[in-house]
């Protein structure tokens, strides 16, 4: 697979706004297969972190006030990302923070964004459900350390997604999976998702 960005915020709660803040984020930076760079940072918006956030995050409010300003961080992470496509799990949440955090610095996405819980929602029906740490142990794969902190869930996210990339080629037979076939894969409705790989294999 091409380069990809994997990306994981945590925040103060599920829905950006003056209120709702991004308080970390991490990328993970894949290429065909291998982790090529990271990028960390907690980020400091100025908004509180209520207890319950702090107690399953583990990101205290100490911790954000002396954090890196947020307009700074989101800067150096799109620098650091550039136009490189984006994946995260869940994806609907962390593209609205993206996206909101952006904006306040006055930039803008350029690329889409693949989402490895759809994927895995048809891809890997069997799982007894698809939260990130659930499909991690069910495929075995590394721990990468304490969920509910953005790198060890982008660097989850990123093993899933090398995952499933093996699960296309050697179980559905696709040679060349790309982003692209991604975000067109996690459209499909899971009823129809055998008939469209079958499709994939004959283009």
């Amino acid at each position: 697979m091409e380069r990809i960005a994997v990306i994981d915020f945590e925040t103060t709660g599920i829905s950006p706004g003056p209120g709702c803040r991004a308080t970390e984020v991490a990328v993970v930076i894949t290429e065909q297969g291998r982790v090529v760079d990271r990028f960390q940072s907690l980020m400091n918006a100025g908004v509180p972190i209520p207890s319950f956030i702090e107690n399953l995050t583990g990101i205290s409010n100490a911790m954000i006030r002396s954090a890196p300003r947020a307009e700074q961080v989101m800067g150096d992470v799109a620098d650091f990302v550039g136009s490189t496509p984006l994946v995260a799990h869940n994806a609907s949440f962390d593209q609205k923070f993206w996206d909101y955090e952006l904006g306040r610095i006055q930039r803008s996405r350029v690329q889409s964004f693949a989402c490895s819980m759809l994927l895995a929602r048809r891809l890997m029906p069997s799982a007894p459900n698809h939260k990130l740490g659930t499909l991690t142990r069910y495929a075995r794969l590394p721990d990468t350390g304490k969920a509910h902190r953005a790198m060890a869930d982008a660097e989850m996210a990123a093993n899933l997604v090398n995952h499933m990339v093996g699960q296309l080629r050697d179980s559905h037979g696709i040679a060349s999976v790309s982003h692209q076939l991604f975000c067109t894969l996690q459209k499909v409705p899971a009823s129809r998702i055998l008939e469209a790989l079958k499709r994939q294999r004959g283009l």
